[in-house]
């Protein structure tokens, strides 16, 4: 169930906690080929099931940057903000890549609150997003967000 702080200042007051872990989504095969195709990286380990069935992961993988790209669409079923007219993706902190997400693996959220404060107009947020896969020891992504919230 997504957590919702009814201000940016309400979301304050949860800095150093755990928001919450969200829903599982799955990586399929048309996912990957629709990011493949928008980024033009048709590596085969991505895109090739047949040669990739015999690769070092026994699969397609999703392309990293997609499991990044995932954060934005997995963490709005963790928390919003409400009051804010608009967010925008400020940047990255630091980005560890740490385990391939197999074609069809389900993937969620993890989120802890790292800071927030005020900037011209809004506030910043940094939050460490945990990308698990379901099944898996080690996580797929972990990534230190920073989110602008303007009014």
């Amino acid at each position: 169930m997504t957590k919702v702080f009814p201000s940016p200042a309400a979301l304050a007051e949860a800095v150093g906690t755990h928001v919450g872990t969200g829903d599982w989504i799955t990586v399929d095969q048309r996912r990957i080929d629709l990011f493949a195709e928008a980024t033009g990286d048709h590596q085969w380990i991505h895109v090739d099931p047949e040669r990739a069935a015999s690769g070092p992961f026994g699969t397609p993988i999703a392309h990293g940057f997609l499991t990044l790209s995932l954060i934005p669409v997995l963490v709005k079923d963790v928390y919003r903000t409400e009051g804010v007219a608009m967010a925008v993706n400020y940047g990255l902190n630091r980005v560890r890549l740490m385990n391939p997400v197999r074609v069809g693996a389900r993937v969620r959220a993890s989120v802890d609150l790292v800071s927030v404060e005020a900037v011209p107009g809004g506030h910043q947020i940094v939050a460490r997003v945990t990308v698990e896969i379901d099944g898996a020891d080690k996580p797929a992504c972990v990534a230190e967000t920073v989110t602008r919230l303007y009014g």
